[in-house]
């Protein structure tokens, strides 16, 4: 029997503030309290970002609220949390990661079918101002042709 669930929590900020190249879909180590928090929809990507430490690459300043059924058994809401790839893509991940101009930024975070909670990264490189206006413009030209075909 599969899970169904319509957690999806994005990071807007991300595709304005970043060209995205490569995604990759990874899966975080949680607590209890943590996944069920975010089952609730409870969480927040806007300002984090991904970073390698010693023993692999974490998520960094990701708020999830605290449970509010959870004692004092509760997590600390904005500690870094491991994120879960193969060898192969983190080996890609840090020779790319550590030039410059490139970051690793979360995308997304969703349940999957089995009921794990999924983050969606990606390598990004930051935009300029020039390219961030004509994001908007590219926006607001396909807002205005929406509209026209929808008359």
């Amino acid at each position: 029997m599969a899970i169904s669930s319509t957690v999806n929590i994005k990071n807007k900020r991300a595709s304005f503030e970043y060209h995205l190249l490569d995604t990759y879909v990874a899966g975080l180590a949680l607590l209890g309290t943590e996944i069920k928090s975010i089952r609730e929809g409870k969480a927040n990507i806007n300002d984090s970002f991904c970073a390698f430490f010693e023993d692999g690459l974490y998520i960094r300043n990701m708020h999830i609220a605290e449970y509010s059924f959870g004692s004092f058994y509760n997590h600390e809401s904005k500690r870094d949390r491991k994120l879960l790839l193969s060898k192969k893509e983190l080996k890609k991940l840090r020779e790319k990661g550590e030039e410059k101009g490139f970051t690793i930024v979360p995308l997304r975070i969703f349940i999957n079918e089995r009921g794990f909670a999924k983050v969606e990264i990606a390598l990004a490189q930051g935009k300029k101002d020039f390219d961030k206006r004509e994001t908007i413009k590219e926006r607001e030209s396909k807002r205005e042709l929406d509209r026209a075909m929808k008359r």
